[in-house]
């Protein structure tokens, strides 16, 4: 096993990105007592851009895609001020620079999404014509697919800002966030949820129509190619099940080309040595009423990237 005393961990600063820094850090030193863990937090583009839409960050700042939640993050593990990069997997590029690789990934939360209300009632219980602030381009689109009559709108910040805007709000009635994040942060993400502003209404939205992005709920370890010690460490808190879910996951949004730009949904489920998919795809450009692409696969969960393929075959976009 790996010689090195110390292992430095990146990470953004936001109160999800540091939990799932703890849990990292909390794992590795389970399984190394001996090193030393030291943190280091880098603030990156995403993070200091707020005063665009995400879906703006990467134009204004010339930065690739997803880029803009892991460029600083990669520029460090680089330059070797750190040893590796604790992310929000849904935030990484498909495809990474040279140099560059995701060799491990903790245990999946949940990977539902969750419409907070600031009246109880859930998505059901919106009026007529309300307005939803959401930065996913996805989940945009598919709450227009669900319910046509509502407007959508941009928010930016992390999820406890996003919760006291809502309870501010009088111009958004509802926000959109991922069950994992609110339940990581200690949020009961399907009941009641407090804010210095008051309290706001979690409910799930339904898990059939309303997929997940690829990587939801994951966290992923990014680490430098041919960093063989410490690839060796984080491997050993590795969680195999979710590796193959999410392997595939973005297996199939590189076959699309897709991105942060690119409404998506996919889902896996395991049952023993079988890997099942099913996918969505909506146009990209201005949010649309009209159906998407669907579409469904299963195989070996020996060979996520083949059940990938089958799965990106099955689509019929041409």
């Amino acid at each position: 096993m790996s010689d090195k005393k110390q292992l430095i961990v990146g990470t953004r600063g936001s109160a999800l990105a540091l939990v799932q820094a703890d849990m990292t850090e909390r794992l590795l030193a389970e399984k190394f007592p001996d090193k030393e863990i030291i943190r280091k937090v880098i603030m990156t583009t995403g993070d200091r851009r707020t005063d665009v839409s995400l879906s703006e960050v990467a134009k204004v700042e010339g930065v690739f895609d997803k880029g803009v939640f892991i460029k600083e993050l990669e520029m460090a593990l680089q330059s070797g001020e750190i040893d590796l990069a604790v992310h929000s997997l849904k935030d990484v590029p498909t495809v990474l620079p040279e140099g560059f690789e995701i060799c491990s990934v903790l245990e999946r939360a949940p990977v539902n999404d969750v419409i907070v209300t600031k009246e109880k009632g859930g998505l059901d219980g919106l009026k007529q014509g309300a307005t939803v602030a959401t930065s996913s381009v996805r989940r945009q689109q598919m709450i227009k697919w669900m319910r046509p009559d509502l407007k959508v709108v941009d928010i930016r910040g992390n999820v406890p800002t996003r919760l006291r805007k809502l309870a501010d709000s009088t111009e958004f009635d509802a926000t959109i966030l991922a069950e994992a994040g609110l339940v990581r942060l200690g949020y009961d993400a399907l009941g009641e949820m407090q804010t210095e502003s008051g309290s706001v209404y979690g409910e799930m939205l339904d898990p059939e129509k309303f997929l997940p992005a690829a990587g939801q709920g994951c966290v992923g370890i990014e680490v430098r190619t041919g960093d063989e010690e410490t690839i060796a460490c984080v491997q050993e808190i590795c969680h195999q099940a979710t590796f193959t879910r999410v392997s595939a996951e973005r297996e199939f949004l590189r076959l699309l080309d897709g991105g942060c730009h690119t409404p998506v949904g996919v889902a896996t489920q395991l049952f023993g040595d079988k890997l099942i998919m099913e996918g969505i795809v909506f146009p990209e450009g201005e949010v649309v009423t009209g159906d998407p692409f669907e579409s469904e696969a299963s195989g070996a969960s020996s060979d996520p990237m083949k059940v990938a393929a089958d799965l990106f075959a099955g689509l019929n976009m041409s």
